[in-house]
């Protein structure tokens, strides 16, 4: 027989107790939940979304509480969780069981416009982007606001651009963004203004090596067969966010398959002297009945943009989110969840959508009824979604080619940029089966 010392004794009750002190840091507290409110009282709107994908990217479900004060989120209490809400500013409050089946209760009744939306799974993510060069020099001389939010909400995401797509990695991805990006293979109609700065000529060099190297004659080829991979990609079931040129340049290149719309400053060659007439609408995802700027030397793609004489002063820009019945409509209201439904109006090169060339099957989820004009628009395809936002950034009324970064510790609460995270998360709650 084995005698037990008092030494074996007082250290196995050493270990029994570290064992017991890690476990009450990652299993949930008895009875309680952590609420991240979301509306006036949140000190900082966009890194509570950083921290509820933090949640789930742990495989710890989190509930997205619809129309309740401002689209909060919940998930349950463990001293891990409340030390990273305070680690990274996120206003929380502890509130136990019962207070929780509660609110649950309270969502629940069919009379209250609001709904509880679980959230499952992380999506993964991808920003198409050029981003740096051989030297490590950034190709462009703007950044987009999407990578500005994610990196600002610490939401993981991985940069991916033309070779990438090609080659086939867009199967990696659940998630993917499209933003200051021209499909048609024009270089953004940057010639008249730019055409003699570096950035500019080595951005065609590029590009032009790219198209060459992944077997095209021409970037505006390229362009496209990134863009009918893009639409592949999202029928099969997954989820596409696009702001500022991307959007409409994206369904024009696809609109314009088999024709020659670049001016001979872009491709060598003169462009089809009557597109118009040829431009397939029926595979196009938000757009229909527009025409194209062919003039080389304007600063705009088509009739789709309201940027040209828009009668809209700064001060008075603004545009408002609709609202949509969180039960029966789940999908526009995560979209359109806020802490106001009134956002202030930002520029870019595809400022707004003219309604009137809006498809109608197409979901407006924000608008400015006065200007005629749509803001932020949704979609089905095939088995998966997109969503269109105009402007640039949401923070920088008129975003000029060489201005600094938007700095989001300055507009932790943007209202315009909650919109943005709200397209992460939204897949976070559509758990579906990829279809191929």
């Amino acid at each position: 027989m084995v005698a037990i010392t008092f030494k074996d004794n007082r250290l196995r009750w050493v270990r029994i107790g570290v064992t017991l002190l890690l476990l009450s840091f990652f299993l949930p507290l008895k009875a309680s939940y952590i609420l991240i409110p979301m509306d006036l009282k949140q000190v900082n709107h966009l890194k509570a979304y950083g921290i509820t994908y933090w949640v789930i990217n742990q495989n710890i479900e989190a509930y997205w509480l619809l129309n309740y004060r401002g689209g909060s989120f919940a998930f349950v209490h463990t001293k891990t969780f409340e030390k990273e809400c305070i680690t990274r500013g996120v206003s929380y409050e502890v509130i136990p069981d019962a207070e929780y089946i509660r609110i649950r209760e309270e969502i629940n009744n069919p009379e209250v416009n609001q709904e509880v939306m679980k959230l499952e799974k992380a999506p993964r993510i991808a920003v198409y982007t050029p981003e740096f060069n051989e030297k490590g020099e950034r190709i462009q001389p703007w950044d987009d606001a999407v990578t500005l939010a994610l990196t600002y909400a610490e939401i993981p995401f991985d940069k991916i651009y033309d070779k990438e797509i090609v080659n086939g990695l867009l199967a990696k991805y659940d998630w993917l963004h499209l933003h200051h990006e021209d499909f048609t293979g024009q270089y953004g109609k940057f010639y008249a203004n730019f055409n003699a700065q570096p950035w500019y000529k080595e951005n065609q060099r590029r590009q032009e090596n790219l198209a060459k190297e992944l077997g095209f004659t021409k970037v505006s080829q390229l362009k496209l067969s990134v863009a009918i991979q893009i639409q592949k990609y999202i029928s099969s079931g997954v989820f596409m966010f696009d702001m500022c040129s991307a959007t409409d340049s994206y369904d024009i290149a696809l609109s314009a398959s088999g024709l020659d719309i670049c001016a001979k400053y872009f491709d060598g060659d003169g462009a089809d002297p009557d597109p118009d007439s040829k431009l397939d609408f029926g595979v196009t995802l938000a757009f229909k009945n527009f025409t194209l700027v062919k003039d080389p030397m304007q600063y705009e793609f088509s009739s789709i943009d309201n940027n040209f004489n828009r009668k809209v002063i700064p001060e008075n820009d603004y545009f408002q989110l609709f609202d949509f019945s969180a039960k029966w409509d789940p999908i526009p209201t995560m979209l359109t969840q806020n802490h106001t439904r009134t956002v202030k109006g930002f520029m870019g090169q595809t400022t707004s959508f003219k309604r009137e060339f809006v498809k109608s099957d197409v979901l407006i989820l924000g608008d400015n009824k006065a200007a005629d004009e749509v803001r932020y628009i949704h979609g089905k395809l095939g088995y998966g979604t997109w969503t269109f936002y105009s402007g640039h950034d949401p923070e920088d009324y008129q975003h000029h080619v060489g201005d600094p970064p938007t700095d989001l510790n300055l507009h932790p609460n943007s209202p315009g940029y909650r919109l943005i995270l709200n397209n992460i998360l939204f897949p976070a709650a559509k758990k579906k089966e990829r279809k191929t």
